[in-house]
């Protein structure tokens, strides 16, 4: 981790390097979420904001939360230029500080990681605590280093977890959840020079028993 203040870098971040939206939903999501129930969801780290905008065109009433106001604020122009504000909504929150009230019948952190100051573990704990009974819980987070990265990047980064590492933190009380995928997954990325490479996630597809 660096020193570097979280909402400062992120900011600098939107501003520059994602500074522009793919427009199109996480594979995974789609394929994961096929043939759930529409209700309340929560994405956390929103990033640009296009799963919770697919989440939204799909029925949900899908709340994206993520540290930068500069994302936020272009998420919500987005939902808004899409007639989807009723539906899609954008919180800028330091989720370290708490998640969302729920219950949420669908919370998604979908690669919420990072190399500046985030208490992820203390917020995937709070966050499974919001899953409504009878609702879903779906982490996929990086679980090895791209193939370009250096030295550099490998010497900053934080441990890349593994599975058993992500069900641990979430998991307080095991009986309460049921295991639908846990697995290692890998999927074709491109690097900086455009080649593409096989990369290696963490995919973590959970349901809370019904009380």
């Amino acid at each position: 981790m660096t020193d570097t203040d979280p909402r400062t870098h992120w900011d600098e971040i939107y501003r520059t390097k994602r500074s522009t939206s793919s427009g199109q939903p996480s594979k995974l999501l789609v394929q994961i979420s096929e043939g759930l129930t529409p209700g309340r969801s929560l994405d956390l780290g929103s990033s640009n904001g296009d799963d919770v905008v697919w989440l939204a065109t799909q029925g949900w009433q899908a709340l994206g939360v993520d540290i930068s106001v500069v994302a936020c604020d272009r998420a919500t122009a987005r939902a808004a230029s899409l007639d989807l504000q009723n539906r899609a909504r954008f919180e800028a929150r330091d989720l370290g500080q708490g998640v969302p009230d729920g219950p949420f019948d669908l919370i998604t952190a979908l690669y919420f990681q990072s190399h500046v100051d985030l208490p992820r573990a203390q917020v995937l704990r709070e966050a499974a605590g919001q899953v409504a009974p009878g609702g879903h819980l779906l982490i996929v987070s990086h679980a090895a280093p791209p193939p370009w990265a250096s030295a550099e990047m490998l010497a900053k980064a934080d441990p890349f977890p593994t599975v058993d590492e992500e069900l641990e933190v979430i998991a307080d009380a095991p009986e309460d959840w049921i295991i639908l995928r846990a697995e290692k997954v890998s999927r074709q990325g491109k690097g900086p020079d455009g080649a593409s490479a096989e990369l290696w996630d963490n995919l973590i597809w959970l349901e809370r028993c019904a009380a």
